[in-house]
C-alpha cells in the first residue's frame, strides 16, 4: 500500500527540486525566483525501497484569500489534508524566518507526521540554520542537499520512523512509459496492413489544453473534473508547470495536462516564461488529443493559428474549444462566423472538431468531450491495403500525376504504415519530382474518402530499388 508525502514550506527552500529529485525527472519547473510553483503537482516517486506518491506545493505565504498568494495557499492547504506524511522543507542556509515559525504552527495543528527536512545544507554556515531549526519543536532537522542528492539515506531512514515499517513498505507500480517519438511517418506502426481493428475505448488517454494566456484553460479543467483542482483567476498567467490531473470519464481513464500560456515569442523575455512555454510543448508531444482553448470574443488572433500549426505538425489530434460562450450576445451568428473561419484558416486539418463551450457555467463540456472521442477514433483508424488501392484506381483514373520534365509519374500502389496519426506510404516512379500540390490533392481525397476529418494525415513517397542502379554499361 502505497502513502503520500506533501512537501511543504516557504518560497524559495528548494520544494520543487526536492520533488525532482525523489522523482527522478526534472518535471517541476526551478528556477531562482520566488514563487516559481503555483499549482500542486503530484507524480509517483522513490527513495531508495521506498515507492509512494510525492506532492509539489506552492510556498506558503500569509496573504488575503482573494490574492493570487492566498489562492495558492489554499491549494497547499489541500495538499496538507490530502498527505499521510508531510515532508517540512526549510532553508538551511539562511536559517529560520518568522514565516517557517507560522507555517510550522499550521503543520503542526493539522496532526500528520513531519519530517523536518533542512535543505541546502551543503552551503556554508548551513550548520547555524540546522541548529536553529530545533526551535520548531518537529524534531531532528534531516540535513540535505536537493541539488547535489546529499543525505537521502537519512531521509528514508526519518520517512521509515515517522510511518512506521509496515506503513511505509508498499507493493511497487510500474509507471506508464511514455510514447517514443517516430522516424519517418509519426506514429505507431501497424502489423498487419490489412487488419481494421475495432476502436478500443477503455484504453486511457492523454489530453493536453493549450491556448494563449487567459483564455480560461484551466477553468475548463476544472470544470471537466468537477473540482477546484486548478489554480484559476482574472490574472494573466497563473498557470506555470505543465500539470498532469487524472481524471475518470465515463469509465475511462483520462490524463488531462493543464499547460501555461503561450505568447508570441517575440513578447517572451523572462526565462522563467520560457521554461513554461517549453513545458507545454513537451506536454503537446506526449499526449493524443490537443484542446486548442480559444477565447470566443477575440478568436484566431496569429498565435492561436501558430499553436494549432504546431500540433498539426506534431502529429497530435487536435479539437477546437471557443471558451467564454456566455459572454457572447449573438451565438448563432457567431458560431456559424467561427465554424467558417476554421475551415478556411486551417485547411491542413480540414473538418476539425470545434465546440462553443462555457467553462464558467459549464456549458457544452459534454459535446467537447464528445468530440474528443470521436476525434480519438479518426486519429487511431487504420484503412486496409485492398481499400487504398480500390481508391487509388478511381483517383489515377479521374486525375492522374502529373507529367514532370516530359515524362509521366507512375503511381503504383498505397498502403497504410502507422496510425496515430494516420501515415500512408505511396510507391511511385520519381517521388523527387512529384509536386507538392498532388500529394496534397491525394491527402485531401483520402480524408473525404475514407472518412478522416480533422486530424493530421502523413504521406511518404517511395520508390522500388533499381536491381541495375550503379553497373557500368557493356560495351
Amino acid at each position: 500500500m502505497s502513502f503520500k508525502v506533501a512537501i511543504i514550506g516557504r518560497p524559495n527552500v528548494g520544494k520543487s527540486t526536492l520533488f525532482n529529485r525523489l522523482v527522478g525527472r526534472k518535471l517541476a519547473l526551478v528556477d531562482d525566483t520566488p514563487g516559481v510553483t503555483r499549482d500542486r503537482r503530484v507524480h509517483a516517486a522513490k527513495l531508495y525501497d521506498l515507492a509512494f506518491d510525492v506532492i509539489d506545493t506552492a510556498g506558503f505565504e500569509d496573504a488575503g484569500a482573494a490574492t493570487l498568494p492566498g489562492r495558492m495557499r489554499v491549494q497547499t492547504e489541500i495538499a496538507i489534508r490530502e498527505a499521510d506524511l508531510i515532508f517540512f522543507t526549510i532553508d538551511a542556509k539562511s536559517g529560520l524566518l518568522p514565516d517557517d515559525r507560522t507555517f510550522a504552527e499550521i503543520v503542526r495543528k493539522s496532526g500528520k507526521p513531519v519530517v523536518l527536512v533542512a535543505n541546502k545544507a551543503e552551503a556554508k554556515g548551513a550548520q547555524g540554520g540546522m541548529l536553529e531549526a530545533w526551535e520548531l519543536g518537529l524534531g531532528e532537522p534531516i540535513p540535505v542537499s536537493a541539488e547535489h542528492g546529499q543525505g537521502l539515506p537519512d531521509l528514508r531512514d526519518a520517512v521509515v520512523a515517522a510511518l512506521g515499517e509496515e506503513r511505509a513498505f508498499g507493493e511497487e507500480e510500474d509507471e506508464d512509459e511514455e510514447i517514443a517519438a517516430s522516424e519517418v511517418l509519426i506514429g505507431e506502426d501497424i502489423a498487419d496492413p490489412d487488419a481494421e481493428p475495432t476502436y478500443d475505448d477503455t484504453k486511457p488517454m492523454r489530453i493536453a489544453v493549450v491556448g494563449r494566456p487567459n483564455a480560461g484553460k484551466s477553468t475548463l479543467i476544472n470544470a471537466l473534473i468537477g473540482e477546484e483542482r486548478l489554480l484559476t483567476g482574472p490574472e494573466a498567467g497563473i498557470t506555470r508547470d505543465s500539470i498532469s490531473v487524472d481524471w475518470d470519464w465515463r469509465g475511462r481513464r483520462v490524463k488531462l495536462f493543464d499547460t501555461a500560456g503561450m505568447r508570441r515569442k517575440a513578447r517572451i523575455h523572462e526565462k522563467l516564461e520560457v521554461m513554461s512555454v517549453q513545458d507545454g510543448l513537451r506536454a503537446i508531444r506526449f499526449a493524443e488529443i490537443v484542446i486548442i482553448v480559444l477565447d470566443a470574443t477575440i478568436p484566431f488572433e496569429k498565435q492561436d493559428l501558430q499553436i494549432a500549426d504546431l500540433i498539426i505538425r506534431e502529429g497530435r489530434a487536435p479539437v477546437i474549444a471557443f471558451n467564454k460562450w456566455d459572454l457572447i450576445d449573438r451565438p448563432q451568428e457567431l458560431l456559424a462566423e467561427l465554424r467558417e473561419k476554421t475551415e478556411r484558416l486551417l485547411p491542413q486539418a480540414r473538418g476539425i472538431q470545434a465546440v462553443p463551450v462555457s467553462a464558467e457555467t459549464g456549458r457544452g463540456l459534454d459535446k467537447l468531450m464528445d468530440a474528443v472521442i470521436r476525434t480519438h477514433k479518426v486519429w487511431n483508424s487504420r484503412v486496409s491495403t485492398g481499400k487504398l488501392n480500390r481508391w487509388l484506381e478511381g483517383i489515377l483514373a479521374h486525375h492522374p500525376p502529373p507529367a514532370v520534365a516530359g515524362r509521366r509519374l507512375k503511381v503504383k500502389y498505397v498502403t497504410q504504415a502507422k496510425t496515430r496519426p494516420p501515415g500512408f506510404v505511396v510507391q511511385c516512379s520519381r517521388p523527387d519530382a512529384m509536386p507538392q500540390s498532388y500529394v496534397r490533392y491525394l491527402s485531401n481525397s483520402l480524408r473525404e474518402a475514407f472518412d478522416m476529418p480533422g486530424v493530421p494525415i502523413r504521406i511518404a513517397l517511395r520508390t522500388s530499388d533499381n536491381p541495375f542502379a550503379g553497373r557500368a554499361k557493356k560495351r
